[in-house]
């Protein structure tokens, strides 16, 4: 690498920043269950768009979520917030891409911000004919993105553990219709 370019610029890395999705909107009221709150299921499927523009912004060929590690739900959101979502690539292997989503909500008359939820999620590059791409390194530059990329292995390792966990599972699970 020469002074002049940037990590970059190298074939093969780019930087988280590169990834970063915002997306923000309003709570509605065919948005919140009966305790008055944001479905879990709406922002559930919010992260998964959220953190898929990432990966394939990341990447730029298509991608399939392979996993979501989890969704934290730390505080609940009103109809009086707003919701921001934050995504971006914190960790690549060989053909996978880790995304961080982070859920913010404010509340619209306070301006009060809080960190209302968390997920981790994978994705699968995928060429066009629908085998595995390559893809990137990532390059942590700010604090935040440098904490999750260093704490990414030991995420990758319980996915794995996990996924063989849940195949085990399903190995001894019943396809049979109930009434037979």
């Amino acid at each position: 690498m020469t002074v002049s370019q940037s990590p970059s610029s190298q074939p093969g890395t780019k930087h988280c920043r590169e990834s970063r999705v915002f997306k923000t909107g309003r709570v509605f009221p065919n948005d919140v269950n009966n305790h008055e709150t944001l479905f879990g299921g709406k922002l559930m499927s919010l992260i998964d768009e959220t953190a898929s523009i990432s990966a394939m912004r990341h990447c730029r060929c298509n991608v399939v979520t392979a996993s979501t590690d989890s969704v934290d739900f730390l505080r609940p959101i009103r109809p009086t917030d707003s919701v921001c979502l934050e995504s971006f690539v914190t960790w690549t292997g060989k053909t996978s891409i880790e995304v961080f989503v982070k859920v913010i909500s404010e509340h619209l008359y306070t301006g009060e911000r809080a960190v209302a939820a968390t997920s981790f999620l994978t994705f699968v590059a995928r060429k066009e004919d629908g085998a595995p791409a390559i893809v990137p390194q990532v390059i942590p530059d700010t604090d935040e993105e440098k904490l999750l990329h260093e704490s990414a292995p030991e995420r990758s390792q319980l996915r794995k553990l996990r996924r063989v966990a849940s195949k085990n599972l399903a190995d001894k699970l019943t396809t049979r219709k109930y009434w037979e």
